[in-house]
């Protein structure tokens, strides 16, 4: 197989520049990878508030609502000075503090009007959730005392501590989950798509910018090789060369986002990129046609490559462009494709209503690839007869 092999060793004179795209490629990932935080999207954590609580009346009822609050706050002894408690607010020690004034429980037994009072940091969300476990607790106590008028406050407290330890789970249920948050897998295919369309483009236009040489071409017409024989070799080759940047850049992005590969989402990412890897390829079937010279092959590839994958979300996410911009991006494979790969990332179910739209993309991705690999044959074709008058 003489065509294949000489394909291979231009390919292979050319990993030097590969490597470094597949350089950056590692390190843009490791990055991503480091400055994530594990476990840590989208979990809802409580953070106790610190407060001050200062009783002035000693009962089982005050008792009762100190412990309730031990559930949520962080007790702080601060002296009981105006001047520390304000300097505790203003430098935040504190958030809230919580008056019970003198006569309170007996007050609150006989239906009095006698209030708590609380001093807060303006505009703290962190002090509502205080003032609804106070109210909870005041009206279920309320609620005892006034139904039972003879209970005592022990087994108002008693009761009302029960009711409040009391709470309803919520759980979302469907059919097929899709059990990894949104993360950083989706980030690393959709930079999948930068990397591999360099690599593509240098591996394969390096190949045909030899290949495509007048003097190599009438020497091959008079080679003992078939024209069939020579098409099917050096398509062989860009198939293994596709295949093999496919395989490794995949394995990376599998290999980053290890914890995420029992996902069902990861099998619609890999297929999702194979497919952007026919389009890839047939971009770079065109260009090797189009263009003259290793210099100005890399220039073109900077450029085609660096603005498709600003404009079609590769760097920048989608809804951040403007609609303008996304839909230049439209006449590119890399904007359907990473388009694919954020709807993916969407899905909790995985049925046919909700994967037709991602097969669509797939499909306009095909396009593209078929499109491409036509006008490549007919520059490729025009170009040798013009060569050859």
């Amino acid at each position: 197989m003489p065509v294949f092999n000489l394909c291979l060793k231009i390919i292979k004179k050319n990993i030097p520049s590969i490597m470094i795209y597949l350089g950056v490629f590692v390190m843009v990932s490791i990055i991503m990878m480091v400055m994530a935080e594990p476990n840590q999207q989208n979990i809802f954590a409580e953070i106790k508030t610190n407060i001050v609580f200062i009783a002035e009346d000693e009962s089982p009822l005050v008792d009762g609502l100190r412990k309730e609050l031990a559930e949520i706050v962080n007790f702080v002894e601060i002296e009981d000075e105006p001047e520390v408690l304000q300097d505790a607010l203003f430098f935040r020690k504190v958030h809230y503090i919580l008056r019970v004034p003198e006569g309170f429980t007996k007050d609150f037994v006989s239906g009095g009007t006698l209030l708590l009072e609380k001093t807060v940091i303006p505009d703290s969300t962190q002090t509502i959730r205080i003032d609804m476990m106070i109210d909870r607790y005041l009206n279920i106590a309320r609620m005892y005392i006034d139904t039972i008028p003879e209970i005592d406050l022990k087994t108002v407290v008693a009761h009302t501590s029960e009711d409040l330890s009391r709470s309803a789970g919520i759980k979302f249920g469907t059919d097929k989950i899709n059990e990894g948050e949104p993360s950083l897998m989706v980030y690393y295919f959709n930079f999948l798509a930068y990397t591999f369309m360099f690599v593509v483009i240098i591996g394969v236009s390096a190949i045909m910018i030899v290949l495509n040489n007048i003097d190599i071409r009438r020497r091959n017409a008079c080679a003992p090789i078939s024209a069939t024989r020579f098409n099917v070799e050096y398509y062989l080759v860009h198939i293994v060369f596709m295949s093999v940047s496919w395989l490794i850049l995949v394995a990376f992005c599998l290999l980053f986002g290890y914890n995420e590969i029992g996902n069902p989402s990861t099998l619609y990412y890999v297929v999702n990129s194979l497919v952007f890897a026919l389009s890839a390829s047939g971009l770079s079937f065109l260009i090797g046609n189009l263009v003259n010279g290793r210099e100005t092959i890399n220039a073109v590839a900077n450029i085609l490559v660096l603005s498709s994958s600003f404009i079609s979300g590769v760097f920048v996410p989608q809804a951040l462009l403007g609609e303008n911009v996304l839909r230049i991006a439209s006449f590119m494979p890399a904007y359907w494709y990473v388009k694919a790969n954020n709807k993916i990332s969407e899905l909790m179910v995985f049925d046919w209503q909700n994967l037709s739209e991602i097969f669509t993309y797939a499909l306009i991705q095909l396009g593209f690839a078929l499109a491409f690999f036509i006008i490549a044959l007919v520059v490729g074709k025009r170009k040798f007869n013009i060569e050859t008058r």
